[in-house]
């Protein structure tokens, strides 16, 4: 692979990483896909495109996808108008690029994947790819039943599989570049859960802290500029902490609420998140008691973490310790993350829970969410990590306790 020298313009971004790293990551893929009989993989997962190619636009909300021949050039498909300019984000080179009509958008008996379908029959694609297996990702957000429909009646020579999230797997260990990535949205972050706890008080509307939030997330950190995260501050307040997905409305803070505050930092589609609850005025005793033992149960499990641990020792740690407060957490302590598009920032692989059977490797990167949903009123705090061979890395350096003003 050859990328581009230097470039002056503005409007064309330079490749993320280096011609090699693009490289071993296609090659990695590549492996995987042999292991499981693939002759090709489509790709439509726009962080997985991203991770390939580069390419970082809006325009996953139309149907496109990236084709990966175990062997030849990659060939990415998307909507014309956007296929016009992703060569200023991609490396990929402008003929791999490739437009479909706009006659194929939002139309009730034809879809996008017929052109793409066609497209790869001229190149003479289709008859390689039908030695094997032909993977999909069948789980990702963007892949719709009606795009299945239409690769299946275009090319009835492929037979399609799931890739059970090959490429995403892949992702998992991350690169010392990534990492630095994940430093440097780390810094946003921060700055960040510091503009949302500054915000946070008594008379204040809720939405007034998430536009505090959203204008710090953009803002960045002094040189290091924002990007946009794929899932908006989340805001549980007062009794409502109890579900934690809960956004905002023009809800009046009040002296006594408790607001879990869970958001993240963005720099080139990496993500850092955090979460940490924010407490106006004397706090009761049950959250207390759950300030208390998130505190121990989260030490704990940064304790016992390490390449080479089992996954799920994370998970018996954290649970363990909560038996001893007489608490429980049905829910997973955490997942994977790193690269992250709407409407997800976790990496759809690893989760902290009993049955899982992955083992931490160096530089996976993790966020542990110590979330305890209650009846009526809820805590959270989270930390996202880095596995050492020895031990964690944590991205920011917030105090895991309760905030209270």
């Amino acid at each position: 692979m050859l990328l581009a020298a230097p470039l002056t313009d503005p409007d064309i971004r330079m490749p993320m990483f280096s011609a090699a790293e693009y490289d071993h990551r296609l090659a990695s893929v590549r492996e995987k896909m042999d292991r499981q009989g693939l002759s090709a993989l489509i790709v439509t997962d726009p962080a997985n495109i991203f991770y390939l190619t580069g390419y970082d636009a809006w325009s996953f909300y139309t149907p496109q996808m990236l084709y990966v021949p175990a062997r030849g050039e990659m060939l990415m498909f998307l909507r014309d108008m956007d296929a016009q300019g992703a060569f200023r984000t991609s490396w990929l080179p402008e003929e791999q690029i490739l437009g479909y009509p706009e006659q194929y958008v939002h139309q009730p008996h034809i879809h996008p994947f017929d052109w793409v379908a066609t497209a790869l029959r001229r190149r003479g694609l289709v008859a390689p790819a039908a030695k094997g297996c032909v993977g999909l990702e069948m789980d990702s957000h963007f892949f719709a039943p009606k795009a299945y429909r239409a690769l299946v009646n275009a090319i009835p020579e492929w037979t399609l599989v799931d890739s059970f999230e090959l490429v995403n797997w892949v992702r998992v260990v991350k690169s010392d570049a990534e990492i630095q990535y994940m430093r440097t949205a780390a810094r946003v972050t921060t700055a960040s859960m510091h503009a949302a706890i500054e915000a946070v008080e008594p008379g204040t509307a809720q939405n007034r802290v998430a536009s505090r939030i959203a204008a710090a997330q953009a803002e960045g950190d002094g040189e290091i500029w924002g990007d946009f995260p794929a899932i908006v501050p989340m805001l549980p307040t007062g009794r409502s902490a109890d579900t934690p997905h809960l956004t905002w409305s023009d809800r009046v803070l009040r002296e006594g609420d408790a607001m879990v505050v869970e958001l993240a930092g963005v720099h080139r589609r990496y993500h850092v998140p955090l979460a940490r609850t924010v407490m106006l005025g004397a706090p009761p005793s049950d959250l207390l008691l759950l300030e208390e033992a998130v505190a121990v149960g989260l030490q704990a499990v940064l304790d016992v973490t390490a390449a080479g641990v089992p996954v799920r020792e994370m998970s018996r740690v954290w649970n363990l310790t909560l038996a001893r407060y007489g608490l429980e957490k049905p829910s997973r302590l955490g997942y994977s993350i790193g690269i992250g598009y709407p409407p997800d920032w976790g990496e759809r692989t690893v989760s902290i829970r009993p049955d899982e059977e992955s083992m931490l490797s160096e530089n996976m990167t993790l966020h542990l969410i110590c979330g305890m949903w209650m009846t009526g009123y809820g805590y959270e705090v989270s930390e996202s990590i880095r596995v050492t061979g020895t031990g964690v890395e944590t991205f920011t350096s917030f105090p895991r306790q309760l905030v209270r003003k």
